[in-house]
């Protein structure tokens, strides 16, 4: 249903979380449809440099050329990762809400603080990402959605990053170390003014992991490859109208297992942006 340069004119299911240009924060404030279609392009050559042009060849790194897998494998590097926690060191200063401006704040969520834990991992030896379906039963519009572990702060939260990895132990049931986050990326804002922190970890090998996911929260729990996130094959574009006028333009993540779009896919899309090196 969703394909690249499809204008939707009907309502956006998703809008609150989309509608991000409105936050000084925002992510996708300087990204205009042809931005999104310039970078799609970029990426386009990159991946193909990196597959050496061999059209129709297996996403699979055990089937890969070897420089291939390699270039996958060097984003979950220790010199990647250095590299990756100082590019996001300035962003903690984005995050130094006072708490007197949080009471003072207008609206529902104003002031409040939500976190998702991008979860870098390995799946038999190969770099992806983990993601959640979140449970058809759950109440709202995004039921049955991916997206990464996480939700609203707590008053107990010491900061974002606690909430991140509280919300993985509630809903993924697994502990993970505060030394595996490698960062927080600039925040996104909803509609309603919730404030959504990005955090960026790398759990390491999933086999080596055991899940014991929240039925009432979550209903799978699933990985996808960065080769398969990265093939242009595997990604769109999504512009949605608002009235009679453009309104934005989000990535959509297809031929997975799940369709990765929302807010889910901006936060997904950042973060390729991070940490393959250019």
């Amino acid at each position: 249903m969703f394909r690249a340069r499809w204008v939707l004119t009907w309502s956006c299911p998703i809008r609150p979380l989309l509608l991000l240009r409105e936050s000084p924060f925002s992510a996708l404030s300087k990204h205009t449809a042809s931005g999104w279609q310039g970078a799609r392009d970029v990426k386009k050559r990159r991946y193909e440099a990196t597959r050496g042009r061999k059209e129709g060849s297996s996403l699979n790194t055990e089937t890969a050329a070897p420089q291939v897998a390699d270039t996958w494998r060097d984003c979950l590097s220790h010199e990647n990762e250095n590299r990756c926690r100082q590019r996001l060191g300035p962003n903690v200063k984005l995050y130094e809400v006072d708490k007197g401006k949080q009471r003072e704040s207008q609206g529902k969520n104003q002031g409040r603080w939500a976190s998702v834990l991008v979860s870098l991992c390995s799946d038999h030896g190969e770099p992806a990402f983990l993601f959640t379906l979140r449970s058809s039963t759950l109440k709202g519009r995004h039921k049955g959605d991916v997206s990464f572990a996480g939700g609203k702060s707590d008053p107990s939260d010491v900061d974002v990053v606690d909430t991140a990895l509280r919300e993985a132990r509630e809903e993924l049931g697994v502990s993970v170390a505060t030394e595996k986050v490698w960062g927080i990326l600039k925040p996104l804002r909803d509609m309603s003014g919730m404030m959504i922190a990005p955090v960026l970890v790398n759990l390491g090998p999933l086999e080596e992991m055991s899940f014991k996911p929240n039925p009432g929260e979550v209903e799978e729990i699933f990985s996808l490859s960065l080769s398969h996130l990265c093939n242009p094959q595997n990604r769109g574009y999504t512009h949605f109208r608002t009235g009679n006028k453009y309104g934005y333009t989000v990535p959509v993540f297809r031929n997975g297992k799940h369709r990765v779009w929302g807010l889910t896919a901006i936060a997904l899309d950042h973060t390729l942006k991070l940490i393959i090196p250019s």
